[in-house]
C-alpha cells in the first residue's frame, strides 16, 4: 500500500502513480461500472490525507443533471445541475476544478459546512459526459494543480 503526508516521503507525482497503478489492478476485467467507482473511491479514501468525502456523481443526459454514485464520507447531495456548484461547472468546462476555498467559489453547494476545499475531475468516455470526481478536505488550500492532474491519471485507470 502507499502512503503519503503533507511533508511526503514520496513524490506527489509518485504518489498518484502508484495510486493509479493500484486502480488499475482493481478494475481489470470488472465491466461492472458501481463496482469499480465504489473499490476507487474507498482506495482514494484509505490513500488521501486531510479529506472528509471522496466519490463519484454519474451522469443523468435525460435530467441534465449529476446524481450521486459510490462514494466514502458523510451523506451528500443527491442531484447537481449542469453549471451548478463546482462538479456541476467542472462539467461544464470539461476540465478538472480546484477550489482553495469553497466559500469563495461563487454558487457553492454546501453539502457538508466542515469541507473547506475540493478538486473535481470530470470523467468522459468517447466524448460523452460520464460524471465527476469529487474530493472535499477540511483544510483551505488542501489542493492544487498536482493533485488535479494526479487524480486524473487514476479516472484514467478507469477507462476515462
Amino acid at each position: 500500500m502507499f502512503t503519503y503526508t503533507k511533508l511526503g516521503k514520496t513524490s506527489l507525482e509518485e504518489f498518484y502513480s502508484g495510486v493509479a497503478t493500484q486502480a488499475a489492478h482493481l478494475v481489470e476485467g470488472e465491466p461492472n461500472l458501481i463496482a469499480n467507482l465504489s473499490n476507487i473511491s474507498a482506495l482514494l479514501n484509505m490513500h488521501l490525507a486531510d479529506i472528509n468525502w471522496v466519490g463519484f456523481y454519474l451522469w443523468d443526459d435525460a435530467a441534465n443533471e449529476l446524481v450521486l454514485g459510490p462514494f466514502q464520507g458523510k451523506p451528500a447531495c443527491i442531484r447537481i445541475g449542469y453549471g451548478k456548484g463546482v462538479c456541476g461547472t467542472a462539467v461544464m468546462t470539461g476540465e478538472p476544478t480546484v477550489v482553495p476555498d469553497v466559500f469563495e467559489f461563487e454558487g457553492h453547494i454546501a453539502c457538508d459546512p466542515l469541507s473547506r476545499s475540493e478538486v473535481v475531475v470530470p470523467l468522459f468516455k468517447d466524448g460523452a459526459t460520464v460524471g465527476v470526481l469529487d474530493v472535499d478536505s477540511p483544510i483551505p488550500g488542501r489542493f492544487s494543480n498536482d493533485d488535479a492532474v494526479g487524480l486524473k491519471r487514476v479516472v484514467q485507470a478507469l477507462g476515462f
